[in-house]
């Protein structure tokens, strides 16, 4: 097995190539496009806000689309049930025994249409599968494809007919990501290049399940100093005795940081994560999981605002060694 070192520039490469794939759908949104892929390098699921009419839906299949991955899409409703989401035991009356049909939760790629306008009883039916690779029924664990990532889309909770995601469901997502409208000139270019209909479904895959696995494996592998540890606790810390927030970072906060940091070295070309790693994906990664003070609300206070400030209130480490 080849080291880090030199498997991380290759990952680079097909990392640029998978972007610029799925940018020909998406486009004006490099950023975005970026922190999706690198949620999918570092095992993640990935939350995608924003009014309607802004290419979340579009973006998860412009991912799906542009890798060999199998994928399956589920339109949440108010009337969705968890069996619609996780499958059902059914009798089959010649052999006498209750068999189960996997629901279309059992793919590489999970795409939850608007999940928060289900029912929380629905929604949960994805907490085990999101957290543990895995879906218990009927006294059987069914192991879920790998890789495996859920991309969900929710709109904002003050639109009609929507549902407050959890705190353990949102917990769930490795990333929280505002896609945000597009420029004036990409939205443009929109028009010309997708008049005739949707280019997302229209893509060619340029990664295979293999490139994807090697790519993960890789990611996997990437060096974490100790002082980088140190530093990725003390902005959780530092969460948790804000006087503005009611709920600070967990440790499976601190985890999810950690693992971005390594994703999002491998795509810049790098086998070790550097400080920058941590900036760039704490509010991303942070954000959703901290739950602000009523009065922190009232005020306009963000939870993305309340990162950052925690980032900064934090000493980067000078040295860096593993």
């Amino acid at each position: 097995m080849s080291s880090p070192a030199e498997a991380v520039p290759r990952v680079a490469h097909d990392v640029e190539r998978l972007c610029q794939n799925i940018g020909i759908a998406i486009q004006g949104k490099p950023d975005v496009v970026r922190q999706t892929v690198i949620c999918l390098l570092a095992e993640g699921h990935l939350l995608l806000e924003d009014v309607p009419g802004t290419g979340k839906t579009s973006l998860a299949r412009a991912l799906a689309s542009s890798i060999s991955l199998s994928w399956h899409r589920i339109q949440f409703t108010p009337d969705l049930l968890p069996s619609d989401v996780t499958g059902v035991s059914i009798y089959n009356q010649a052999s006498g025994r209750f068999e189960f049909k996997k629901g279309p939760v059992f793919a590489n790629i999970v795409l939850a249409d608007e999940i928060n306008r289900a029912s929380p009883k629905t929604q949960s039916a994805l907490l085990e599968v999101m957290e543990e690779g895995t879906l218990s029924t009927d006294g059987e664990v069914y192991a879920m494809a790998r890789p495996f990532m859920v991309v969900a889309t929710q709109n904002p909770i003050d639109m009609e007919g929507t549902y407050v995601l959890p705190e353990a469901q949102l917990d769930r997502f490795l990333m929280k990501v505002t896609v945000g409208y597009p420029t004036n000139d990409a939205e443009a270019e929109i028009l010309r290049t997708q008049k005739s209909g949707s280019t997302a479904t229209s893509l060619q895959p340029v990664l295979s399940t293999a490139d994807v696995g090697h790519m993960i494996g890789v990611v996997r592998r990437i060096e974490v100093a100790p002082a980088l540890e140190r530093y990725i606790v003390a902005i959780s810390a530092a969460t948790r005795s804000m006087s503005e927030l009611r709920l600070g970072v967990s440790p499976r906060g601190s985890l999810a940081l950690l693992r971005a940091a390594r994703a999002c070295a491998a795509t810049a070309g790098r086998p070790y994560v550097v400080p920058e790693d941590v900036k760039a994906m704490a509010p991303v990664v942070l954000a959703h999981r901290v739950i602000l003070q009523p009065d922190a609300e009232l005020q306009g206070r963000t939870g993305t605002e309340l990162i950052a400030r925690a980032v900064q209130s934090v000493a980067v480490p000078r040295a860096v060694s593993a």
